[in-house]
């Protein structure tokens, strides 16, 4: 039996590393293998790849080296691990994926969506998630998040409040343009609310 590929995606402090173990545990409780991975990283390389794009740093990294860093994270990313997992029928519970890319890149750094379609197509070569939960929630309830629960910031992290707006924005065009696949969560809600959310969106996947 094929496996199934789940991302997660959202703005900072929209709770989805949280519940990564919940999703994780929900269908390891119904008989599935699991791969729990993230974006950017997930293998060796791609880890290294992940220090340079968060690395806080005096020198302002060029837009579309910050592009092509994530492609070449994520081409490894889907060769190492990805593939060979859904090939060997696991699931794969990914923290970011593709649609990041078109919401921070593409919403917050401004670089044309056909642009970065022609690198997806090139990477992905046919390969969506079959179900991508959309962790939403208000930029300034996000940002509150992240300065409580960690003393140090990345580079993404420390961008201004307007950057996050349009990254939010982009996430939300993008699940209305693909209604089956992205699912909206309200993140803004509670612990217990969210996962009851995730239930019932996970049970046509499974």
């Amino acid at each position: 039996m094929a496996g199934k590929f789940i991302s997660l995606e959202g703005v900072e402090g929209a709770g989805k590393s949280t519940q990564v173990s919940f999703i994780h545990d929900c269908l390891k409780s119904l008989g599935k293998t699991v791969v729990v991975t993230r974006e950017p990283g997930g293998t060796e390389l791609s880890e290294k790849i992940r220090n340079l794009l968060l690395e806080p740093s005096p020198i302002a990294m060029a837009n579309d080296t910050e592009l092509l860093l994530m492609f070449a994270s994520r081409a490894e990313h889907i060769s190492q691990v990805i593939n060979p997992a859904l090939h060997r029928g696991d699931w794969v519970l990914c923290d970011r994926f593709h649609d990041a890319t078109y919401a921070y890149q593409g919403g917050g750094r401004g670089i044309q969506r056909q642009r970065i379609q022609q690198i997806a197509d090139w990477t992905l070569r046919g390969l969506i998630p079959d179900l991508t939960l959309l962790f939403d929630l208000p930029v300034e309830l996000g940002l509150k998040r992240v300065i409580e629960r960690q003393g140090t910031t990345d580079r993404f992290e420390r961008e201004k409040v307007d950057f996050f707006k349009k990254i939010r924005k982009s996430y939300l065009q993008s699940a209305k343009a693909e209604p089956n696949r992205i699912k909206i969560v309200d993140a803004s809600l509670s612990i217990t609310e969210i996962q009851k959310q995730l239930t019932q969106l996970l049970k046509p996947l499974i």
